[in-house]
């Protein structure tokens, strides 16, 4: 069985950006989050993102700039000896009303039927209220960073009982592996 965390792309990887982020050059690591990911993959987890990238439907970039953005998540990673297991997203806007877009549970659904997880035992790393709906909608274990749009959704939602907040990516998995190493 694979010991998996599932991780929201903007503002828990990369730094947020209320205009999306559009270009590989806009796509900026956050602080300590790429030696979150090699520090998960080092004590045996899989580590995949769902992504709702509706600047595809909208026309604010392409699939050649989302696919430049995720070679440099990529290749930042081969630099740490690392790698991202699966990329998931939903390129479509709001208004399209798919079953992929958070925070309906279909890219994590996915990710437990490629990966054959029990979302149950899967925690999914977010900054807001449609990370913390798709995972509960999943049946995975909701976790808020407060980097992005974190400190927003905390005090817009906030608080929750049933979902452990951290600073950041970073923050988490020190705590996440002192508790599941």
């Amino acid at each position: 069985m694979h010991r998996m965390v599932i991780l929201d792309r903007d503002g828990v990887i990369n730094e947020y950006s209320d205009t999306d982020v559009k270009s590989v050059d806009e796509w900026i690591p956050i602080p300590g989050s790429l030696e979150a990911i090699s520090r998960l993959k080092k004590a045996n987890f899989d580590v995949t993102v769902a992504t709702n990238q509706s600047g595809l439907a909208s026309g604010l970039f392409d699939y050649d700039d989302l696919k430049a953005m995720h070679d440099k998540l990529n290749d930042l990673l081969a630099q740490r000896g690392t790698s991202i297991d699966g990329i998931f997203f939903c390129p479509h806007s709001p208004s399209d009303n798919c079953v992929c877009r958070k925070p309906k549970p279909g890219l994590l659904l996915q990710i437990a039927q490629q990966f054959g997880i029990r979302l149950f035992e899967t925690y999914f790393v977010g900054d807001s209220m449609s990370d913390i709906q798709a995972a509960r909608m999943a049946g995975a274990k909701p976790v808020l960073v407060r980097s992005g749009k974190g400190v927003l959704t905390l005090h817009k939602y906030g608080p929750f009982e049933d979902v452990p907040i951290y600073d950041n990516l970073s923050a988490f998995t020190r705590e996440f592996l002192r508790e599941n190493a």
